[in-house]
């Protein structure tokens, strides 16, 4: 399928219905058709890889077609310029975590960024950093125990953060590190319990709840040592 082809498919498969329930999961609706991803991943499997149609869906500007540009575009093409361009235009907690997810996680600049924007002050930017963490314990399978140090510092700079989309991916980098193996675990509990000192209560829900997950993580792990 071309450019138009795929727009034309994607309009086909829109509801009204979908397009508004979304709005009650607090995702940005103003551009959105209303597909589920079960029905975009099988459009992208369809497709394949496909660098210069992934730029051309993003630029369309539609929620889901934009989603879809994650899916299928190359993460070996894929530049540091032009995760920067796309991560300004997140505007959705679902838009920046399925294209964290589907894309930038595997590109050359994902372990970079990931820092990098976990200190910056664009909402959705900097939820992009921690969901980029959370990704790569997920799927950086060779990846060492070191390449995942200075992610801890960052989460436990960032848990004052009041804003609820930036402090849940805040804790899904966490539990996500921390679930990697035991020797992460134990670091994971370690930074929880330090965020668990600070005043605000974004930390105090961060803690609280990562700490929750990661203890019991640790106690299976330690069943199984046994």
């Amino acid at each position: 399928m071309n450019y138009r082809e795929v727009l034309r498919e994607l309009r086909r498969l829109g509801n009204p219905a979908d397009a508004a329930g979304m709005g009650r999961f607090g995702i940005n609706t103003e551009t959105a058709l209303g597909i589920r991803i079960p029905e975009l991943r099988r459009l992208a499997k369809s497709l394949g890889k496909n660098h210069s149609l992934a730029e051309e869906l993003w630029r369309s500007g539609l929620h889901e077609a934009r989603i879809l540009a994650g899916m299928i575009d190359d993460p070996r093409q894929v530049t540091g310029a032009q995760m920067e361009q796309w991560a300004a235009a997140f505007n959705s907690w679902d838009l920046c975590d399925q294209v964290c997810l589907n894309l930038f996680d595997r590109t050359p600049d994902a372990w970079n960024k990931a820092l990098e924007w976990s200190e910056r002050d664009e909402e959705f930017v900097k939820r992009a950093g921690f969901a980029l963490m959370a990704c790569l314990a997920w799927h950086d399978k060779k990846a060492t125990d070191e390449r995942f140090a200075p992610f801890f510092p960052a989460i436990a700079r960032a848990a004052d953060d009041p804003r609820n989309f930036v402090k849940k991916a805040v804790n899904w980098a966490l539990r996500q590190i921390g679930k990697r193996n035991a020797s992460l675990c134990r670091q994971a509990i370690a930074t929880g319990r330090e965020i668990a000192k600070q005043p605000s209560r974004s930390a105090q829900w961060i803690a609280r709840d990562a700490l929750q997950e990661l203890e019991r993580t640790r106690d299976r792990q330690d069943y199984k040592m046994a």
